[in-house]
């Protein structure tokens, strides 16, 4: 037997739900409050946002909005609009391997201590990464600050193995670090520019000190490597790079990523900043000055290594302490 009868299903209804039909009427009625209108532009927005920028997450998202549209909202409110839209972020990330097996030119001087780090312009990493629209290639020299994960330098090149942009990069980083008298690293894989004398004779009469990654070891430059495959990985979802057909179209959208990605990008890495607005903070004074990085231990030993490793070791000491607090002898 239905519940509901077929004549006259509103009064049972508020029958069922123990209001009256004026209640159940005024309710249907009513305006939407200003929590429900904001709601609802709040949820609007962050829409707009992942529909723009699908390969982040709901933390990014809430970034993005404080920063750019001035919203006031919580990563907990962005993940509640995430699972009510149905949506999530959009990425694959895969890394591949390569053993190089050329002779390390220069010592590796960050290894594992990449978070020890402590001022913009103290460690500098580039690599480079190709980029394929329709028939035409193009290869990508970057060069980024690993303090504020900031692009300093760019170049690009149509023609495969081409070194005019990895030596027009560094001239800019040079020109950049004119006047700092702080000592500069800058950490490269071994590529054959970079190990090459041309390379390597530009940095001679600077503060640039060279340092390389272990032959087939691309964890040694994990900043690098993350970046380009995020970058990589907007320019083609976000600013569909693969839409153009001509080499100033591509130049023009690198050149409006590399702005975007400087001074609107919230960074995760650095709090959810934009790399420019955190070296300004920096330069502000408003972070911490820390002294880390000329302390620091280098090992080649992989840093889940070292954990388990120093696990295993205060296990052991809290062992010993436990047998020896067993033999002594207690007190008559």
């Amino acid at each position: 037997m239905d519940l509901l009868s077929r004549d006259n299903p509103i009064k049972d209804i508020c029958a069922l739900m123990g209001v009256s039909r004026a209640g159940y009427y005024k309710w249907k009625k009513r305006e939407p409050s200003p929590r429900d209108t904001r709601r609802e532009e709040v949820i609007a927005l962050v829409k707009q946002v992942h529909e723009e920028h699908p390969t982040h997450g709901y933390r990014w998202t809430a970034a993005y909005l404080r920063i750019n549209m001035q919203v006031i909202i919580s990563d907990n409110y962005a993940y509640k609009c995430y699972k009510y839209l149905c949506i999530k972020a959009e990425t694959k990330h895969q890394v591949h391997y390569r053993p190089r097996k050329v002779k390390d030119r220069y010592p590796n001087l960050i290894f594992t201590t990449w978070e020890t780090v402590d001022r913009p312009r103290q460690v500098i990493v580039s690599d480079m990464t190709a980029f394929k629209c329709w028939y035409m290639y193009f290869e990508v020299t970057f060069y980024f600050d690993v303090f504020t994960k900031e692009i300093l330098s760019w170049k690009a090149a149509e023609r495969r193995g081409s070194r005019n942009q990895y030596i027009d990069g560094l001239n800019d980083v040079i020109e950049l670090l004119k006047g700092t008298e702080e000592p500069v690293v800058l950490h490269t894989d071994q590529g054959s520019v970079y190990a090459s004398m041309a390379y390597n004779d530009l940095i001679k009469d600077t503060n640039i000190i060279r340092s390389m990654s272990r032959a087939g070891k691309p964890t040694d430059n994990p900043v690098n490597e993350a970046l380009n495959g995020w970058i990589k990985e907007e320019l083609y979802a976000e600013f569909h790079l693969e839409r153009y057909w001509h080499k100033q179209d591509f130049i023009n959208t690198i050149e409006r990523y590399v702005k975007y990605y400087n001074t609107q990008r919230p960074c995760f890495a650095i709090g959810y900043d934009t790399p420019e607005n955190y070296r300004k903070r920096y330069n502000k004074g408003e972070l911490p000055r820390k002294q880390t990085f000329e302390n620091r231990v280098l090992s080649p030993e992989p840093k889940f290594v070292q954990k388990r490793r120093q696990l295993a070791d205060s296990k052991d000491t809290y062992k010993d302490v436990s047998t020896f607090e067993k033999e002594i002898p207690e007190k008559s």
